[in-house]
């Protein structure tokens, strides 16, 4: 069958291998499709058809695994369904070039000999993972190591190999499945018996969190994108976010809001014009007012920058604040890896011109901030800041010259659809445990969560429900070795996987 269709085959078995991925947690058909996949590599006869083969393999894994997509298009854009699996099915003819490269170099060093085509096939998906993580600004929603998040202690290796690395492991299970099933016990017992060991040694119970840990309290109104910025709906959801903060304890707390939690502005240098009737003396009041003393407020709100003459606003940011229960701002960090199409257009005038500025509404882009940052809270720690989906790219989300206590993630999934958030999730999971960090995410309508230094959920709000989270924050780790040298890791151990797969093949001549 695989002779006969296996450019088919590749296609499907690449759209059942996402299933691996959150929400569903399928991660023995991805094992099994991975195998599949490398078996039809192991057939081809010729790099056009190895590198199609690839290519097909992820274009059905990433039109599955990127599904969401289309929900946030028709949010982001006021354009149909229908539209947004159009723009799915582009971006995956894209990302599917990754894999696609993938195969060709495994099966080039590969070609004919099973065990050197898996070594090899291994090492070229960590390099085509990290290549994805920052080609072209980088999309790398879905590393494969995401796959293993349940799968016993196989996500702890994180700490060393990084979520790129993970993925190699995966490679180790479905490669020994594959040459099992061709008999091969010699090469494929190993690999497999590692994955088995290592996917089926539990995980250690999470414990308690000290008692001298600060207390948080995170808050997820349900506010949906619908509402989020239609007129008048500004005092509505400023009295869900307020009811979910107020409380009777007057201890103090670190409270945390989501991204562009409210749509006022709270510095106070704009011209007077920009702030609709609402001055940042105002809104800073109105905040306060829900804090006890020695309570600290992070949220995400917006920044204007203005011309030389700052009298005319010419771009934004997308930032979060730091303010404590006297109205002081304590800092601000501004996003980094921002999105193109939605918060930025490339190549505005030309795009403008043929009418896709519905992508990214408005008069101008949002600009991009310096990169990870650390802001100190006093008495609450060090925070590291990642807004949304900056916290997909692993190795890039803390200052490592100035090592915070723990990451807040603010994030905006409401136009996420169904599987994104789940998604977004696990790989804060993995930002977790890369780094040795508790992870806060707080979100309008989910999921929320409070993540220790292990990956593990301490505490979470469900999609499209309102709640808060009130619990110590979680300790922090000391840097594991990952955290210290970042994806240097993952790509040294895709050159060595590379030169053992040369190795033998050579040996076998």
């Amino acid at each position: 069958m695989i002779a006969r269709h296996p450019f088919g085959i590749a296609f499907v078995a690449g759209g059942i291998s996402a299933t691996g991925f959150a929400p569903l947690n399928l991660w023995p058909l991805t094992i099994a499709m991975l195998a599949l996949w490398i078996a039809i590599l192991m057939q081809a006869q010729s790099r056009k058809a190895a590198f199609l083969s690839g290519w097909l393999f992820g274009l059905g894994h990433f039109v599955v695994g990127l599904n969401w997509i289309a929900k946030a298009f028709t949010f982001q854009a006021a354009m149909p369904e229908w539209l947004g699996y159009v723009a799915v099915v582009l971006l995956s003819l894209y990302l599917a070039v990754f894999p696609a490269l993938a195969a060709l170099g495994g099966w080039w060093i590969g070609r004919g000999r099973p065990l050197v085509l898996t070594v090899a096939l291994a090492g070229m998906w960590i390099v085509t993972e990290w290549l994805r993580s920052w080609l072209f600004s980088g999309f790398i929603w879905n590393p494969l190591g995401a796959v293993a998040l349940p799968l016993g202690r196989i996500p702890d290796l994180s700490m060393v190999i990084g979520s790129y690395g993970l993925s190699a492991l995966l490679f180790a299970g479905a490669g020994g499945l594959w040459l099992l099933c061709r008999k091969d016990w010699r090469a494929g017992l190993p690999p497999i018996l590692l994955f088995a060991a290592l996917a089926l040694w539990p995980r250690p119970d999470a414990g308690l969190i000290p008692a001298d840990q600060p207390l948080i309290t995170v808050v997820q109104p349900n506010i949906g994108q619908q509402d989020k910025w239609q007129a008048g709906y500004e005092d509505q959801n400023l009295t869900k976010l307020a009811q979910l903060t107020l409380r009777a304890d007057d201890r103090p707390r670190l409270i945390f809001w989501p991204e562009a939690a409210i749509p006022d502005y709270l510095e106070s240098s704009y011209p007077a014009r920009y702030y609709y009737g609402r001055p940042p003396e105002l809104v800073r009041r109105q905040l306060a007012s829900l804090m006890k003393p020695g309570d600290m407020l992070v949220l995400g709100a917006l920044k204007l920058e203005f011309d030389e003459a700052g009298a005319r606003a010419i771009g934004a940011r997308n930032s979060v604040f730091a303010m404590d229960a006297r109205r002081n701002l304590l800092g601000r960090y501004d996003k980094s890896h921002l999105v193109p199409y939605g918060e930025y257009l490339p190549m505005r005038p030309l795009l403008s011109a043929i009418g896709l500025s519905r992508l990214a509404p408005g008069d101008f882009d949002f600009w991009p901030g310096p990169g990870a940052r650390s802001l100190d809270l006093g008495p609450f720690g060090k925070v590291g800041l990642q807004v949304c989906y900056e916290i997909i790219f692993s190795g890039q989300v803390v200052d490592r010259s100035n090592r915070p206590d723990f990451i807040f993630n603010p994030s905006n999934d409401a136009w996420f659809g169904s599987w994104g958030p789940p998604q977004h999730l696990a790989q804060a999971r993995l930002r977790a445990i890369e780094e040795g960090l508790p992870v806060i995410r707080s979100t309008p309508t989910g999921i929320s969560a409070v993540i220790d230094a292990n990956g593990t959920v301490r505490a979470s709000v469900p999609m499209a429900q309102a709640g808060r989270i009130d619990s110590r924050l979680p300790q922090a780790k000391a840097a594991p070795l990952f955290a210290r040298y970042g994806n240097i890791l993952p790509l040294g151990l895709a050159l060595i996987l590379l030169l053992s797969a040369i190795a033998i093949r050579l040996r076998a001549r």
